[in-house]
């Protein structure tokens, strides 16, 4: 099947609102051709005012095509204002049309496809790429349409009084042309989309140095410290440089063609008028000298629009990008669990792009109403593991179960009802206290809410705070320490007492106070639930009924504590390794 171009993509996405878009480009077309008349009706008057020289009196009838010209002009632009009221119109709708339909996609997609894109990147493509193509659908498809009918109309008149002066003015538009083709044409092809491209890179780059600061000046460094940024900054001002030097030529003569058709016009009026007839010639000379820089323009419109092109190409080439990736299939025949049992059987997964599997055969067992920690070395497949069993992503092979039935087999409403999700980094809105915890049941009543946030040892934190649970967070609000809002995050899951808990590192960034009170709230949060436990410190998950030890997407190990002890096998070296680190100290004239 042939893919769709990008112009008629975005045609489109504009929906119903296309017709306004053809309308728009008609009528501006048609303004195009009234506002060539007004030339002819100088071309007009010039005539009758030389025919009757010196008495001018003679030539009255100059007054009407004077009110031609300023009635066709007047005509010229209400037309175009009806044409830019359409297409303005479309093309707001358009991009409304391209937000929603990128932001109705991604919450289609699995929750795996937003840990590895960046919010700030989805909403400048969404966003930012949406408003991009604003400009080409109201402003220069019109003027691109406009572009196209007056040359057409142009050649009529160019040859209609004098062919030679003519040819003469379409040899400088024609030159004109080939010079813009040149600097858009050969290695300057693809600049925008590598100039896109270098953009988003220093972007990005730009937003980590920020981020790193306050790391830059305790240790006195420099941007240079920032290599990556730096690295960006050159190569973005590389390749402008590359393409503005390339377009030197290019330009300088694009602007000699289409302003210098004065240099030929003048020795050619003058070789005609030696034939005799100078009148006749200084007549014709009047119009062309008027109509070659109305040409010139035109051509600026051309060049301008295939600018807004490239920008719209780009946008709905990066919205597609987001549409194109698919949603997890719903099953037509949901099945409901019986019992809150999460099984894996022989799971294998790899995450898109990657050619080596994170998880590889991996079998276990959490029984319903137990405990099970996860340990094991950085990247050795936890959080991949815990993620599987809300459909963060669908396996490549095997089977994640809850009650017995497949997580693929679940209505997706449904399995989110079953599985309460704490994660490392922690989320919170831009929104009060209240809205915040409430997020995981919006029917909970605020005694509800006061009484999750108790149980999540929350209390000394509403205290401290003039509005207690309606205190607003974030931008224009408070900001939480890292244990706060993770105590916040964790009342937030006791609200929505989901039967299964999985906690991906919850006390990954608490100190020794906000680790003892998020301990309290596990308490309540895991009482009488299915819980899988990601854990770091192995202190956590002491006490778990069952430990497992997971290395390179495999499992190495699993039992208890003790049992893992007197196997004296991986857990075993982690224990010994994290006993030590938790003793560390240093003592009085630097020695350990």
């Amino acid at each position: 099947m042939k893919k769709q171009s990008n112009l008629s993509r975005l045609l489109t996405l504009a929906g119903g609102h296309r017709k306004l878009t053809f309308l728009g480009c008609a009528l501006s077309g048609i303004a195009a051709v009234l506002g060539l008349i007004p030339y002819v009706c100088v071309w007009l008057a010039a005539r009758d005012v030389l025919a009757v020289y010196p008495d001018v009196t003679g030539a009255s009838v100059i007054v009407r095509w004077g009110w031609l010209a300023v009635w066709f002009a007047a005509a010229n632009i209400l037309v175009y204002f009806a044409a830019l009221m359409c297409t303005h119109i479309a093309a707001f709708r358009t991009a409304r049309n391209m937000r929603h339909a990128g932001v109705a996609h991604i919450l289609e997609l699995p929750l795996g496809f937003f840990t590895g894109n960046q919010s700030g990147r989805l909403r400048k493509i969404i966003d930012d790429n949406a408003a991009l193509t604003e400009d080409l659908l109201a402003h220069k498809l019109p003027d691109l349409t406009a572009a196209v009918v007056t040359p057409i109309a142009a050649v009529v008149l160019l040859f209609a009084f004098d062919w030679r002066m003519g040819l003469l003015c379409l040899l400088t538009m024609v030159l004109a042309f080939v010079c813009m083709a040149s600097m858009m044409g050969g290695k300057n092809a693809g600049f925008f989309h590598r100039y896109q491209q270098e953009i988003e890179k220093m972007s990005a780059e730009a937003v980590e140095y920020v981020r790193g600061i306050p790391v830059v000046k305790v240790f006195q460094q420099t941007v240079y410290s920032f290599k990556a940024f730096y690295a960006a900054i050159q190569s973005y001002s590389d390749l402008a440089s590359q393409y503005a030097m390339s377009c030197r030529k290019g330009q300088t003569s694009f602007l000699t063609c289409i302003n210098g058709g004065f240099a030929l016009l003048i020795p050619a009026a003058l070789l005609l008028a030696s034939g005799g007839n100078g009148w006749e010639v200084l007549t014709d000379f009047i119009f062309y000298a008027l109509f070659a820089p109305a040409c010139g323009g035109m051509i600026n419109r051309i060049m301008y629009a295939s600018e807004s092109v490239m920008e719209a190409d780009e946008a709905v080439m990066k919205l597609d990008q987001i549409l194109e990736q698919k949603p997890l299939k719903e099953t037509e025949h949901p099945e409901k669990p019986s019992g809150e049992t999460v099984s894996f059987e022989h799971v294998t997964f790899r995450y898109p792009g990657t050619e080596h599997p994170a998880l590889k055969d991996v079998s276990f067992t959490v029984k319903e109403g137990t405990v099970t920690g996860l340990v094991g070395p950085s990247g050795g497949g936890k959080t991949t593991a815990a993620s599987l069993i809300p459909r963060f992503w669908d396996v490549e092979s095997g089977h994640v179960r809850i009650g017995g039935v497949d997580v693929r087999d679940m209505d997706s409403r449904e399995l989110m009802k079953h599985v309460a999700f704490v994660f490392q980094d922690t989320k919170l809105f831009k929104t009060s206290l209240l809205e915040n915890i409430r997020m995981s049941r919006p029917s909970a009543t605020v005694d509800e809410v006061k009484a999750a946030a108790h149980a999540a040892q929350c209390d000394e934190i509403l205290e401290k705070l003039p509005e207690g649970l309606n205190t607003i967070v974030g931008a224009k609000g408070v900001y939480l320490s890292g244990g706060e809002a993770q105590r916040i995050a964790l009342a937030r899951a006791i609200l929505k007492d989901a039967p299964i808990v999985v906690l991906d590192e919850a006390t990954a960034f608490a100190d020794p106070e906000n680790e003892a009170l998020i301990q309290k709230a596990f308490g309540r949060l895991t009482k009488g639930k299915t819980v899988l436990m990601i854990a770091h410190r192995l202190s956590t998950v002491r006490n778990a009924d069952r430990i497992l030890v997971i290395d390179k997407g495999t499992v190495r190990e699993q039992g208890n504590h003790e049992e893992l002890l007197a196997a004296d096998g991986l857990y075993a070296q982690m224990w010994s390794d994290y006993q030590k680190a938790a003793a560390w100290k240093v003592e009085r004239g630097g020695k350990i």
